[in-house]
């Protein structure tokens, strides 16, 4: 018998938390470029100007935001995975598709979960590029979600609840799904053991599944949750978007790789030392 350790169930809500105070500044400049209506700017065009208007610490605007998110969102999805998936596996890993299947249902319920923190933490992004007669200058996370249930209604917190479900979906599906199976492959090669560069190699794929998994919904949520009542609904945003021609779905992929894959290995090499370290001791 050997002894192994697993995950209590909020570890990945804090690793995820860990992860985003690292890459905010990357997730507010995606979020900028995604709500261009034309390509004005490029990725590092775009950190310069938000530095040079207002200042550098503009580029962790909405952070109190992100990091309510991974609290809602991402500790669901987590908890949801990991729990079923340790109580599943019995003997022996699950099958891939099981993992698809578990990944994409924590994902939804995660995403929706989490809609209004999130639409909160796009906004709070975005707000320096509006005029300032229509800031909404929300002061914190739970400023903003109050601000929006009392001024727009409760309805209004759930606004893109839809596109960001389905993308909770696909990027746990890409994330933790696909980190469990390169970890497992990985390590039956026999060449890697347990360690930090397995499971940064692991977390380096999941990152670049997850990226192009998600980036067309990525950029629809984005634009839902940032509109002034411009989209009539999620078809709507489609076809409106669709108008920009097909690469307008993957507007902003780059800065969305460079801040997914990072965010997706910082959130699993953080979990791995908190499940070592911290984790449930279990009997194998």
């Amino acid at each position: 018998m050997t002894e192994k350790r697993i995950s209590r169930w909020y570890f990945g809500g804090i690793a995820s938390c860990g992860a985003a105070c690292c890459t905010h500044p990357l997730d507010l400049l995606k979020v900028h470029l995604q709500t261009q209506q034309e390509v004005k700017m490029r990725m590092t065009g775009m950190a310069l100007h938000v530095v040079r208007s207002d200042g550098f610490f503009a580029l962790y605007n909405g952070l109190s935001a992100s990091l309510f998110r991974q609290m809602t969102y991402s500790l669901t999805r987590f908890a949801i995975y990991e729990t079923v998936r340790d109580k599943l596996a019995g003997q022996g890993p699950l099958p891939f598709y099981q993992k698809v299947l578990l990944g994409a249902f924590g994902g939804f319920t995660g995403g929706f979960i989490g809609t209004p923190a999130d639409m909160v933490n796009v906004r709070m992004q975005n707000d320096m590029k509006l005029p300032a007669e229509l800031r909404r200058n929300y002061a914190h996370a739970l400023d903003g979600m109050f601000r929006v249930w009392r001024e727009e209604g409760l309805r209004k917190l759930f606004s893109g609840a839809t596109m960001a479900s389905s993308r909770g979906a696909l990027v746990t599906v890409g994330q933790l799904a696909c980190y469990d199976q390169a970890k497992q492959l990985v390590l039956s090669t026999g060449f890697l053991s347990d360690n930090i560069f397995t499971h940064f190699l692991s977390s380096f794929i999941a990152g670049g599944c997850a990226t192009f998994l998600c980036q067309p919904l990525d950029v629809l949520k984005t634009r839902l949750m940032n509109s002034k009542g411009e989209y009539r609904g999620v078809i709507h945003c489609i076809v409106e978007t669709g108008k920009l021609g097909p690469l307008a779905f993957y507007k902003g992929f780059v800065p969305a790789a460079i801040r997914l894959v990072p965010h997706t290995i910082l959130t699993f090499v953080f979990l791995e030392q908190l499940r070592k370290n911290f984790g449930i001791k279990v009997i194998a």
